[in-house]
């Protein structure tokens, strides 16, 4: 509106010869104002729309600075150990006040022969610019093309041992914050990987961190394929019964999804030979769970109508144990990957994506049964807690309140499997970690 005023201050429209070449000659203005303007939006390279982008988000918290790095040796270890190692990283990068440059994962699985370890950027799983934006005011991960270059990393070494103690390496950062330290654009943080560093932060913030994880397009579309073939077997297993999925929405439709259950089944050999000596080094007996003792506790749960499809996340040596899905209850119908059909889809993935796949369909099943010594089932119902939590409902006791979870490795009062919850309020995540028979409702 300015634009037109300012021309007809210049009389551009009180000229009384060639209207036509006026009237041109205003739109050519309009328009080159109007790319000005929009010129920004309409970036080719998508890198720079995500910088875009994040600059026109004003920065409510500018304790997370942009010009001031923190680096990390590269995460290592399953998929869930390295989502803990990446969260830590993230934390201790909030406490610094520091951006954290975007780490390198491991695509395959190995515990000793780092020479084997195949690296995989963070943006080739999680979206990096949905990371930034759900997590924005919290933690920020930055490029490594925001650094300057100008000088040196400063150089922090973990300490280790005993005698390196929760306290000291808390001081260690404190000392970090201050001082000539502060003053360097990237610290590298040298020594033992983010998982093994002592932790200082509740499962809250871990919480938060790992909300802000989005798959990127091309792996979301794989989970939806598999979940969609899960419930198309439920879908075939209620006709064959002969009953009718007839529950409605809201809104009056009848195409809610057919409900699944998914048991994180952990029965192989050297499970149960490392789960029998932690029960005799802890004197437990709640650690252990053989096939039989998993069918027998998964048939108590009665938060679903049967028949109902029963979706197994197994290791892939029990893939060809075709017993694995023999011997379950009436009206609960056994599904793996090979029955399933859907080996194609995970056999072109690396073991990290696999797994990232799996944790997708387990977390967003109607019932999840886990061990609650394995950190996989652990993080899987940290993540359908915090969901509860954000419909507001803060334990999940002595009613089917949906996004139900069990433990079978430890018994009920009911005699069936503990309904699970994770305690949001616990101050770190040594039991997330390493495990713990102390579950509750909430």
């Amino acid at each position: 509106m300015n634009i037109l005023l300012e021309l007809k201050h210049l009389k551009l429209f009180s000229l009384p010869a060639r209207p036509v070449i006026c009237k041109g000659l205003l739109i050519v203005i309009v328009l080159i104002v109007l790319r000005a303007i929009l010129s920004p939006f309409l970036a080719i390279n998508s890198s720079e729309k995500e910088e875009f982008y994040e600059s026109t988000v004003p920065d409510l918290f500018p304790g997370i600075r942009r010009d001031k790095f923190l680096e990390v040796p590269q995460i290592i270890w399953g998929l869930n150990n390295q989502k803990i190692a990446f969260a830590r990283a993230c934390l201790t990068a909030r406490f610094l006040n520091r951006s954290l440059l975007m780490p390198s994962l491991s695509a395959s699985l190995f515990y000793k022969e780092v020479d084997l370890l195949q690296p995989i950027d963070f943006d080739k799983v999680f979206d990096f610019s949905k990371f930034n934006a759900r997590c924005h005011g919290f933690v920020r991960l930055a490029r490594y093309s925001e650094v300057s270059n100008r000088s040196e990393p400063l150089k922090l070494q973990k300490g280790s041992g005993r005698r390196w103690t929760v306290e000291r390496d808390l001081d260690q950062l404190q000392q970090f914050i201050e001082g000539k330290a502060d003053d360097s654009e990237v610290i590298e943080i040298v020594g033992k990987h983010p998982f093994l560093w002592p932790d200082h932060w509740p499962v809250k913030d871990y919480a938060k961190i790992f909300d802000c994880l989005v798959l990127v397009p091309e792996i979301e579309t794989e989970v939806v394929k598999v979940i969609s073939k899960i419930r198309e077997a439920g879908q075939r297993a209620r006709h064959e019964a002969g009953i009718s999925h007839g529950k409605q929405r809201r809104d009056g439709s009848t195409n809610l999804p057919i409900p699944y259950v998914a048991v994180h089944m952990r029965i192989e050999k050297d499970w149960l030979i490392h789960c029998k000596k932690w029960e005799q080094r802890s004197k437990s007996h709640e650690i252990c769970s053989s096939k039989e003792e998993i069918i027998h506790k998964v048939s108590q749960i009665t938060d679903l109508r049967r028949p109902v499809v029963v979706y197994l996340a197994v290791a892939d040596s029990l893939l060809e144990d075709d017993s694995i899905t023999s011997g379950w209850r009436v009206g609960m119908v056994a599904y793996e990957k090979k029955k399933l059909g859907v080996t194609d889809i995970y056999d072109r993935q690396p073991y990290f994506i696999k797994s990232a796949i799996d944790f997708e369909v387990c977390s967003r099943a109607d019932v999840f049964v886990g061990n609650s010594f394995s950190t996989f089932s652990n993080l899987v119902v940290l993540s359908r807690t915090e969901r509860l939590y954000n419909l507001g409902k803060a334990n999940s006791c002595g009613e089917n309140i949906g996004l139900s979870s069990y433990a079978y490795n430890v018994m009920g009062d009911d005699g069936g499997p503990q309904r699970w919850m994770t305690d949001m309020f616990d101050t770190n995540l040594q039991r997330l970690s390493y495990g713990t028979n102390n579950v509750s409702c909430h």
